[in-house]
């Protein structure tokens, strides 16, 4: 039995049934040629072969002594996460969307260990897909993005293995110790909070050196700058899914053409997207919108478990042009990576908490509806770089599925694979009308800076 980490933690007590913290991931995939018409129906028997689940995926919660831990599931039962749909004719991608919007609008069962897995055929062509959902206390992005590339092979003769049956990979310390035992993640959560405890000074300095340099420097992004908006109020349960490719020739050239990186380029896709989405529906804020921008400070190799941070970007919103606004954007995430630059990974993860843990505390009690540290949240994980196989089927698209949450209702987040960037936007049903506009918005953001 381990206790729950601190940071794991959290995203267990964020959840509420309009609020469920679960990530998701899409795999589109069409089978050989020689696949035939029982592919799918193969394909699950195949899967369903792996009768044992490895960490985290045999781990459930139970709470002892008031304290939140994970332990081994004795009665697993694999039929319990794994299901087998099929989309009605003509089986277009606005039906598969609409299921994945469905199916990542649920909680998970927190009687059971929490993820399931859904294997869709009829999907237009002969396509089949993937979706997987995992609860964001057992993986973040990046650790979910590393366990696709290893059930997926550049091989298309590798023969399948499930997620659910992977071995953890080892998970090590600064000492180089794994995390194998209770005592052993004991130790370490007792040496992180006192890491934490003892960065009060440098985080407390961090925070007021950028509440004083707002004063004097436009680009520089402090909490509690952003705007009221549209994405700023509590979300239902109810949820929209939309997805894209954008070719990665095309944000390199504009990279290239900018002297900028391709997440320079991402953002400013985002903040062009997002500025005629608002305008449309006559809802633009006269101030920029600030996103919040997760960043892995992951130092090990390891499948499982929460390491981020975040910077505050500026995505130029109140500017018309879009090379100001790319200026713009470049600036302030240049500022957040000095900042980084000057702080260790505990105290990076310590100033972190400090400012959600305020923007938290103002979403849930509703101290000031003007203060929002953030307006949407935007993240990009590394990928596979070249074509990928999933039991001989070729993955033709490999699509994220995040959370959105109070106070924010849409969440972009965007994974490399192969030759394109894949674009994943989940948002509120409710309160975003029309939401898969912006991906038609994105590619004319893009198309401005080529």
């Amino acid at each position: 039995m381990t206790p729950v980490n601190p940071m794991d933690l959290g995203f267990l007590l964020l959840e509420r049934r309009n609020q469920p913290m679960h990530v998701g991931g899409l795999i589109l995939a069409r089978p050989p040629a020689d696949a035939g018409a029982d592919y799918a129906q193969r394909l699950i028997a195949d899967m369903l072969q792996f009768k044992q689940a490895e960490a985290p995926f045999n781990q459930r919660l139970q709470r002892r002594a008031g304290v939140w831990c994970w332990t081994q599931d004795e009665d697993f039962d694999l039929e319990a996460h794994v299901y087998h749909l099929s989309l009605p004719e003509p089986g277009r991608i606005r039906e598969l969307l609409a299921l994945v919007s469905k199916l990542h609008s649920s909680l998970l069962d927190r009687s059971k260990p929490l993820w399931e897995a859904y294997v869709i055929e009829g999907v237009q062509d002969g396509r089949i897909a993937l979706y997987i959902k995992v609860h964001h206390a057992l993986v973040d992005g990046v650790a979910a993005m590393r366990l696709m590339q290893r059930v997926t092979s550049e091989d298309p003769a590798a023969e399948l293995v499930a997620p659910w049956a992977l071995p953890p990979r080892e998970r090590r310390t600064e000492s180089g110790d794994t995390h194998g035992s209770a005592l052993t993640a004991l130790v370490d959560a007792a040496s992180q909070f006192r890491r934490h405890a003892g960065s009060a000074k440098t985080v407390a300095t961090e925070v007021l050196r950028s509440i004083r340099a707002r004063k004097s420097d436009p680009d520089y992004v402090s909490v509690f700058q952003a705007p009221r908006s549209l994405f700023n109020q509590r979300i239902s349960g109810s949820r929209r899914f939309a997805a894209q490719s954008y070719g990665l020739d095309r944000i390199r050239q504009a990279a290239t053409r900018h002297q900028a990186t391709i997440n320079d380029i991402v953002l400013a896709m985002c903040g062009s997207a997002l500025r005629r989405y608002l305008l449309q529906l006559g809802d633009l804020p006269d101030k920029p919108l600030i996103a919040m921008v997760p960043v892995s400070v992951r130092r090990d190799d390891s499948d499982g478990g929460n390491q981020v941070a975040m910077i505050l970007a500026n995505l130029a919103t109140h500017l018309d042009d879009p090379l100001e606004r790319l200026d713009m954007t470049v600036r302030s995430v240049n500022h957040s990576k000095e900042r980084f630059a000057r702080l260790s990974q505990g105290e990076i993860l310590a100033y972190m908490s400090t400012v959600m843990a305020a923007h938290g505390a103002n979403i849930a009690l509703g101290i000031n509806p003007g203060w929002q540290a953030f307006n949407v949240i935007i993240s990009n994980v590394p990928g596979p770089k070249n074509p990928m196989f999933w039991n001989g089927a070729a993955v033709e698209g490999v699509y994220p599925v995040s959370i959105p949450i109070d106070g924010a209702a849409l969440n972009i987040t965007l994974n490399s694979y192969a030759d394109n960037l894949e674009f994943g936007l989940i948002g509120c049903r409710r309160t975003l009308p029309h939401m898969q506009r912006l991906l038609a918005y994105l590619d004319e953001g893009l198309d401005a800076l080529c």
